[in-house]
């Protein structure tokens, strides 16, 4: 038997993904932004309104990165959905991390986060299904505590999801299959 559910902001689960843009003065800004995905495989899709500072500094400078939230920073995470640029324009010295400028756009990099994509601002998109930016990938990093060689660990990224329907944060950091492959044996 099913049980009949709300209808919910998203499917679960969710990625938290930290967006990271330069103010006019040059400050650091991030906002939590769980409503995010890939568009192609050098193309990433946030669905952000105008009223955010991020998309503010996006049409104004171009670019934006994108970085993977992980376990060990999810109040910081948190943080960064809950107050608005808009008001706060410290937030990433109130949050206690820190960032360095990004090796191909104009945009920083959260440094202590395990896995950053730099991208530059290509549209964005308003109409009557959904609103957003859209960014081509120019460049991706790692910290490389999360590198395998030349590969990145996602068990060692430990990165959250965001659980729409509790409000909760999960980890996502156990391999339970091989992409691919494993469907294979039904063939």
């Amino acid at each position: 038997m099913r049980k009949k559910l709300n209808i919910t902001e998203g499917i679960f689960p969710m990625p938290v993904l930290l967006v990271a843009t330069y103010n006019a003065d040059g400050s650091v800004n991030v906002m939590n932004a769980a409503w995010g995905t890939m568009q192609e495989r050098d193309r990433v899709a946030l669905n952000l309104s105008r009223s955010h500072k991020t998309v503010e500094n996006i049409l104004a400078r171009g670019a934006f990165t994108v970085s993977v939230a992980d376990a060990a920073h999810v109040v910081q995470a948190d943080y960064f959905g809950v107050v608005s640029g808009n008001q706060e324009p410290r937030k990433l010295e109130k949050s206690g991390l820190t960032a360095q400028r990004a090796e191909t756009v104009d945009a920083p990099v959260l440094t202590q986060l395990p896995l950053c994509l730099e991208c530059r601002f290509v549209e964005y998109q308003d109409g009557p299904y959904g609103m957003g930016v859209i960014g081509q990938v120019v460049n991706v990093t790692a910290d490389q505590r999360v590198m395998d060689g030349d590969r990145v660990d996602i068990s060692l990224v430990d990165a959250i999801a965001f659980d729409p329907y509790t409000h909760g944060y999960y980890r996502v950091s156990q391999r339970v299959g091989e992409a691919f492959r494993d469907g294979l044996a039904l063939k």
